[in-house]
């Protein structure tokens, strides 16, 4: 009996979407009435990936070093409060920064340089602190207050401050426009 009674629980889920389907492998009817698709699906987005938002600044510390050469390679580092090992920021094409409003800290070098795009550092104002140097060259569109405000918002201040002024290229302590 206990035979039967598994052979006919294996039939039952085998054919438990059985029925009268009258649909053969292309998926069409064979008669002329329209389906009504009622999928009442109440799937849950269970993803793992590390998708975050800029302002959520949980991811912690990042440990190594980052380079940002691309646009995309920002939201990598998004929602970081600090890196142990050097930022260098050296993106023709880069033109936010926002998503590293979380950064409060790198640990060794920051670099900005090359960006020929680059308008704001917005996306630093959090930062307080670097490490070991900091070097800000030939951001061609980068206003000088931007790297003045970058400059007084440090708490802790770098070894060696290398910037050059945007408009003639000539290193100085402090950017020529800084008031």
């Amino acid at each position: 009996m206990r035979y039967l009674l598994l052979m006919v629980l294996a039939v039952v889920l085998v054919c438990g979407g059985c029925g009268d389907d009258r649909r053969g492998a292309g998926g069409s009817d064979s008669d002329s009435d329209t389906d009504t698709d009622s999928d009442t699906d109440t799937d849950t987005d269970t993803d793992t990936d590390t998708d975050t938002d800029p302002n959520d600044c949980t991811q912690g510390t990042y440990s190594g070093d980052f380079f940002i050469y691309e646009q995309s390679d920002v939201a990598n580092v998004s929602g970081y409060t600090s890196i142990l090992g050097s930022l260098i920021i050296d993106c023709p094409s880069c033109t936010d920064l926002s998503e590293l409003i979380c950064l409060t800290s790198v640990g060794e070098n920051l670099g900005i340089w090359d960006n020929t795009a680059l308008t704001s550092l917005d996306g630093l104002s959090a930062l307080t602190s670097v490490g070991e140097d900091l070097w800000i060259y030939y951001n061609s569109v980068l206003p000088d207050c931007e790297v003045c405000e970058l400059l007084d918002q440090l708490t802790s201040v770098p070894a060696d401050i290398e910037v050059h002024d945007n408009l003639d290229d000539e290193c100085t302590p402090v950017p020529a426009g800084c008031p």
